[in-house]
C-alpha cells in the first residue's frame, strides 16, 4: 500500500525517482529503527492505536550514479551532520527541486540551492495526503483502510486498517546514496564483531541522509547520516539472547527517561552495538546470559548518563549525548538507578504493559473480521517481547550480588564470564 503510495506520489510532479529503493523496516521510528528525534512525534500507544509497526524510507533523491558530483558540506554541522547542496546538480534536477530547497549566494556569486529537510517533508505530507485523498474516493476490494494521517515533525505517520488490525507506517523522505561517506572511514579500519560473518561489501553498501537536525544545527539545512541499511545487515549477527536483553532494557527505560529529552531507543541500540565489539562471540553466544546482559545495559546507559558520552556506533568522534544538561542527566541517572535497584519488578511492570496491549488488540481484533492477519505482538511468543522467565533469572542474580554491578560491558577485567565490580559511579 505505502510503497505504491510513493509511486503515485511520483507520477503527481514526477519529483521522486522512477525507478525507486524503499527500505522497509520492522519497527516503528519510536522503536528507534532509525536516529530520528522523538520529541515531535505524537504519542501512539500498541494495543490503543495500532498493532504492528514498520518504518519506510522513501528516497526523494537517489544518488546511486558514482558519476554524479555531490556536495555534502558539513562546514555548518556538528558531526553526524551535513547540508546538501544542489549546486554541481544538472539544471532539471534543480529546477525539479528548488521549491524544496532554501537558496544562499555562492562565493563566485551564483545561486547555491540547498536541499531543505523541513520543505522536501512538506512537500512529502501535502503529496501523500492528496494521493490518500484519491485513493479513499475510489476505494478497492482488499484495499487497507485509512484511519489516520498525520505529519509528525518532517515524518508522515498513517495507520491502515487491514482486516481487523491496524499498521502504523512512519514514512520518512531521505536521500540515498551508494558507497560509504568519508567520514566514516576511518570506522572501516577497525576489527568488528561482523568480521568473517557478513562481507564489507555488505555493512556498506549504502547509507542515508534523514531529515534531522544537530541540537543546535539549523533545521531548514541540516540532514543527519543515517546507516539503517548497513544496520539491519548487523542485526543478522546478534545472539538472540543480546536481542531479548535489548527488547527488556528498551520496554523497561524508553518510557522512563523519555522526559525531559534525554535517551531514545536508537542510544540504546548504539551502545548494544559497542557491546558486540567489545566483548567476545563465545561470551555473547551463552543462550542463558540474558539476564547479565539487561543489567549489563542497564549498567552501560548509567555510565553513558553520567558521563555525557555515547558515540555514534558509526562516527565514534560524534558524541550523541555531549547536549545534555547537568540537571537532565542527574535526573535520568537517579530515575534508571532505581530500575538498577529492582530491576526485575520493572521488567514484571513492562511485561504486563505488553500483555494488556496484546489483549487489547486480540479483543478489538474480535470485534472485526474473522479473517485478519495475526499480530507479531500476540502472547503467542515474540522472541523480542520480555517474558516473565528473564525478570526470575534477574531477580536470582540481584539477589545473590547484593551492591554489585553486573558490568559486563565498561572495560571489564575478564570478559570470559559474568563480570561484578562495586563501582562509586552508580548510585
Amino acid at each position: 500500500m505505502n510503497a505504491a503510495s510513493a509511486r503515485m506520489v511520483q507520477k503527481l510532479d514526477q519529483k521522486l525517482p522512477v525507478a525507486n529503493e524503499y527500505l522497509l523496516l520492522s519497527g516503528g521510528v519510536r522503536e528507534g529503527v532509525v536516529d530520528l528525534d522523538l520529541d515531535e512525534l505524537n504519542v501512539y500507544a500498541r494495543g490503543t492505536d495500532y498493532d504492528m509497526d514498520f518504518t519506510l524510507l522513501v528516497p526523494a533523491l537517489k544518488l546511486h550514479d558514482r558519476n554524479q558530483p555531490v556536495t555534502l558540506d558539513m562546514r555548518h554541522s556538528a558531526l553526524c551532520h551535513s547540508w546538501l547542496s544542489l549546486r554541481l546538480f544538472d539544471e532539471g534536477t534543480i529546477s525539479k527541486w528548488k521549491d524544496c530547497c532554501t537558496i544562499a549566494d555562492h562565493i563566485n556569486g551564483a545561486t547555491n540551492y540547498f536541499f531543505s529537510p523541513t520543505k522536501v517533508a512538506d512537500w512529502f505530507y501535502d503529496s501523500i495526503s492528496i494521493v490518500l485523498s484519491e485513493i479513499q474516493k475510489k476505494p478497492q476490494r482488499g484495499m487497507p483502510k485509512v484511519e489516520k494521517v498525520e505529519k509528525n515533525g518532517t515524518i508522515i505517520s498513517i495507520i491502515l486498517g487491514v482486516g481487523s488490525s491496524r499498521m502504523l507506517y512512519d514514512i520518512v523522505p531521505v536521500v540515498s546514496f551508494k558507497g560509504w561517506p568519508a567520514v566514516a572511514q576511518s570506522w572501516l579500519m577497525e576489527n568488528h564483531f561482523w568480521d568473517g560473518k557478513i562481507t564489507e561489501e555488505e555493512v556498506i553498501s549504502g547509507f542515508y541522509l534523514v531529515p534531522a537536525c544537530s541540537y543546535k544545527g539549523k533545521k531548514d539545512n541540516e540532514w543527519r547520516l543515517s546507516f539503517a541499511r548497513s544496520e539491519v545487515q548487523l542485526k543478522k549477527c546478534i545472539s538472540g539472547s543480546l536481542m531479548q536483553a535489548y527488547q527488556a532494557c528498551k520496554a523497561i527505560i524508553i518510557k522512563l527517561l523519555s522526559r525531559p529529552k534525554a535517551i531514545s531507543p536508537y542510544h540504546l541500540r548504539s551502545m548494544m552495538l559497542w557491546a558486540c565489539d567489545r566483548l567476545p562471540a563465545s561470551y555473547l553466544a551463552q543462550e542463558d546470559y540474558a539476564a547479565h546482559f539487561l543489567l549489563g545495559l542497564i549498567d552501560d546507559l548509567q555510565h553513558c548518563l553520567v558521563n555525557k558520552m555515547c558515540p555514534n556506533y558509526f562516527i565514534p568522534q560524534c558524541n550523541m549525548l555531549e547536549h545534555l544538561s547537568e540537571e537532565t542527566v542527574m535526573l535520568h541517572a537517579r530515575k534508571l538507578s532505581s530500575v538498577r535497584s529492582d530491576p526485575a519488578e520493572h521488567l514484571r511492570t513492562a511485561i504486563e504493559h505488553v500483555k494488556a496491549a496484546n489483549r487489547l488488540t486480540l479483543k478489538l481484533q474480535r470485534r472485526g473480521s474473522t479473517t485478519s492477519i495475526p499480530s507479531p505482538q500476540s502472547d503467542g511468543g515474540d522472541p523480542n517481547q520480555p517474558d516473565d522467565r528473564l525478570a526470575k533469572k534477574l531477580q536470582q542474580l540481584v539477589t545473590e550480588n547484593p551492591g554489585k554491578s553486573i558490568s559486563v560491558f565498561i572495560n571489564p577485567d575478564d570478559v570470559t564470564r559474568p563480570h561484578f565490580r562495586i563501582d562509586d559511579k552508580f548510585f
